[in-house]
């Protein structure tokens, strides 16, 4: 007898009609006839999300992304039902779903479309693996354009690309290669002025298509898992990137010296050696806070272990460096080698901390120190354990940071470069194999370490680097964007991708500058500092085969360009810790793209190059060899060339000259840049004084200044101090407002005032109402002069 077991359903299935609904205190589940169910949270009145379920069993509500800090709570939401659809409305946005087949609209209360479904959401049983692939498609709306989604090394607008998240050592990676080492399923939507964002908040491997496959259809699916994403409305860019950092998580402020300039090769090695260089920083008098140890300073490659031979007695080295202002900072993998000899290796055993294969043995793989074993971080107990293996490398011996790297999981010599789908985890509980763990793996082996580095650093702060990432992990670290490459195509993709992780959440963010793998030339080398030192992570890193990558390993033409910029970066040290202040306090990307920074100009929204550093600083790289400058555009304002003064009106594409010297660096019209003096590292000098440059405007403009001791946690118990300054420019009188909080008192008792671009002579000087002498004052022609710092107005009058 022959039966016919053709299977009955095959493809895509889709929802139908809504037969029920249930109103809960901030949600609303609808359930279909077909044992579909869709749930709408309403976490914020610009915040929704949406979860679906087939056979109407929803997953236990875990995410790794999600913060623990996240803001919730809605001020307006009513439910109505209509004859063809439900729809509900919160103070800031619409919700309407179909009863035919829950596809959705999502309107703001003027009733513009700010997405909605085409497909909507629809899935594919997956025979192979078990569950389903789940979908969801959307019309894209006129002319819309979609950028985020990390380290992607594309153009910023990504309409017209598919991309793809599945964490992966890509070395020597090239321009549109994915997937790469992160993964950020988070995108940014722009149409008609209007902004919104969608996460989408699964680890196994995803996919967004925005408008590839089909001109007007933006989609995005998952290999497993379930459909679960956030809706963040804007409509303005930074409150959709403010409001999706919030749900993400926003990190604790490093110490000041991370913000310092970091060298790294692979490898610095035997102990003589890192003297070498550390000496030399010194000697050209460039600016250095830190350098890197990589793989060779271990015992035959593993981890917390020292070659004995290479660094005899590694404490005494570090203790040396640190006298002479250089942190050490120290390389850990995920591979811990096979070897019953090897105490990290008989824990891991002993306590049954490795990651299994579905049938039951260890996953194994060769990384660099062989055949190794890979402990499960999505383990809590794992976790904890790998946090106190930093004891002895942080506590007793004085390691200030921590990299990690190749934890994607990179594995080498196997197909897909990484664990088997097979692989087993914890996941905190919720049993499953490497397809969702994945995307997580390299974040939570990033927990890990910084669990461990803040516990035996403090009262200090932690630093951590990862290679790998998942949505959320700027909680814990900071990153970097691989193995990138020595050419002109990766200066100009180490430039995107630094502003797309900046939007997508994840600011503290740099490149190997001078390039990973091949040799730069001394022309590229220069180009990428006079980035790299306007980058939040600012770090030369090689690999050692191709030549050295010191600043001095060129011609002294390029040693000097390298020490004008490096130092520019120490100078700026008080500007770029606001920044980061604004960050963790508001989740406000540390670069703002130009389509970010103003929106309303289309001419912004396919802008690649040019960026905004901090909030008034406008920066735009040279990266094209031979080039004695550039066309860029300036957005809307009044700018001045950082370089020679002069003031351009923005709005347009001009040519600015830039011979390899320089790089076009301009300043909005009324900011007050804080300066430090020039360090060759952070705490080699008491700051005596603040300079702050001061740039005329007609007209109004804010400006602050963020202080802490640079280190420690003092600073949320109050001690800082926060400095607004309001600047009002008439055509004879320049006012400056100042308005402090915070307890911390700084070490300097004046300000050395720069006033730029001034159009007229001073004729005298008013602090708190009171005429100061302008021979107490004044410095240098009546452009420059000293104030104390605790002024509340400065009124300067003209002529």
């Amino acid at each position: 007898m022959i039966t016919n077991t053709e299977l009955e359903y095959k493809g895509n299935l889709f929802p139908a009609q809504i037969i029920d609904h249930k109103k809960e205190v901030d949600k609303i589940t609808f359930y279909t006839r077909n044992n579909v169910a869709l749930q709408i949270s309403f976490l914020r009145d610009s915040v929704l999300r949406f979860r679906y379920a087939v056979e109407q069993d929803f997953e236990p509500d875990f995410s790794y992304a999600i913060s623990e800090d996240a803001t919730y709570g809605y001020n307006h939401l009513e439910i109505k039902e209509n004859d063809d659809h439900f729809a509900m409305k919160t103070s800031k946005l619409e919700v309407k779903v179909s009863k035919k087949d829950l596809r959705l609209a999502i309107l703001d209360l003027e009733g513009n479309i700010l997405n909605e479904d085409e497909l909507g959401f629809h899935w594919e049983e997956s025979y192979e693996f078990g569950g389903n692939i789940v979908k969801m498609s959307k019309f894209s709306q006129e002319s819309e354009s979609f950028y985020g989604m990390g380290d992607k090394p594309s153009q910023l607008n990504l309409r017209g690309k598919r991309v793809h998240n599945w964490a992966t050592d890509q070395y020597a990676f090239g321009k549109d290669h994915n997937p790469l080492y992160k993964a950020v399923p988070f995108y940014i939507g722009m149409h008609h002025s209007i902004g919104y964002g969608i996460f989408f908040d699964n680890t196994f491997k995803t996919h967004f298509d925005f408008c590839h496959e089909r001109r007007n259809i933006t989609s995005f699916w998952a290999d497993g898992g379930e459909m679960n994403y956030y809706f963040i409305y804007g409509p303005t860019m930074p409150e959709v990137v403010g409001g999706y950092t919030d749900l993400t998580g926003k990190p604790e402020l490093p110490p000041l010296w991370v913000l310092g300039f970091h060298q790294c090769k692979w490898s610095y090695y035997p102990e003589s050696k890192v003297k070498e260089i550390a000496n030399k920083f010194r000697d050209l008098k460039i600016p250095c806070d830190a350098i890197y140890l990589d793989i060779d300073y271990m015992e035959g490659f593993r981890c917390f272990t020292w070659n004995k031979e290479y660094f005899p007695d590694p404490k005494r080295m570090v203790s040396e460096l640190a006298e002479d202002g250089f942190k050490t900072v120290a390389i850990i993998d995920p591979g811990i080698k096979i070897d019953k000899n090897y105490w990290v290796y008989n824990e891991a055993v002993e306590n049954d901390y490795f990651c299994k294969r579905a049938d039951g043995p260890y996953m194994k793989g060769k990384v660099w120190p062989g055949e190794c074993n890979f402990p499960d971080f999505t383990n809590p107990k794992v976790r904890e354990w790998w946090a106190g293996l930093y004891k002895e490398l942080i506590a007793d011996i004085g390691i200030k940071g921590v990299w990690n790297d190749m934890n994607e999981p990179a594995v080498m010599e196997v197909p897909g470069k990484t664990f088997p789908d097979d692989v087993r985890h914890n996941y905190d509980g919720h049993h499953c194999s490497h397809r969702k763990a994945h995307n997580v793996y390299g974040m939570q082996m990033a927990r890990a370490t910084h669990e461990g580095v803040k516990k035996f650093t403090f009262p200090k702060r932690p630093f951590v680097i990862t290679r790998s990432a998942y949505s959320g992990t700027q909680r814990f670290t900071s990153s970097w964007t691989g193995d990138n490459v020595a050419t002109w195509e990766h200066l100009w993709i180490a430039n995107v991708q630094v502003q797309r992780m900046c939007m997508s959440g994840m600011s503290f963010t740099g490149t190997d500058i001078g390039g990973f793998a091949e040799q730069p030339s001394g022309e590229l080398f220069a180009r990428w500092i006079q980035l790299g030192v306007f980058h939040p992570f600012c770090r030369v890193h090689s690999s050692g085969d191709h030549g050295s990558q010191e600043p001095w390993s060129f011609d002294e033409e390029v040693t000097n360009i390298t020490r004008k910029f490096i130092e520019l970066r120490y100078q700026l040290l008080p500007y770029l810790y606001t920044m980061f202040y604004e960050y963790t306090e508001y989740g406000i990307p540390m670069l703002k793209s130009l389509v970010y920074y103003d929106q309303e100009d289309t001419h912004t929204h396919y802008r690649n190059d040019e960026f905004i550093f901090g909030n008034q600083i406008l920066v735009c790289p040279i990266l094209e060899p031979n080039s004695k400058g550039r066309r860029m555009y300036l957005p809307q304002g009044n700018w001045y060339n950082f370089w020679g003064g002069e003031i351009t009106k923005g709005g347009k594409e001009c040519w600015v000259e830039a011979d390899i010297d320089k790089i076009p660096i301009f300043i909005k019209e009324g900011a007050i840049i804080p300066k430090y003096p020039v360090q060759q590292y952070v705490g080699e000098k008491e700051i005596d004084k603040l300079t702050l440059d001061i740039y005329y405007k007609l007209g109004k403009e804010e400006s602050q200044v963020f202080e802490d001791t640079g280190d420690g946690f003092d600073y949320k118990k109050g001690r800082y101090s926060l400095r607004m300054f309001k600047l009002t420019g008439k055509e004879k009188e320049l006012i400056i407002q100042q308005f402090k909080e915070g307890k911390y008192e700084t070490p300097y008792e004046v300000f050395k005032i720069n006033l730029i671009g001034l159009p007229f002579k001073v004729k005298s000087v008013q602090v708190d109402n009171v005429e100061i002498p302008l021979q107490d004052i004044i410095l240098n022609g009546d452009t420059n002069m000293t104030i104390k710092k605790d002024f509340t107005e400065l009124h300067i009058k003209g002529l």
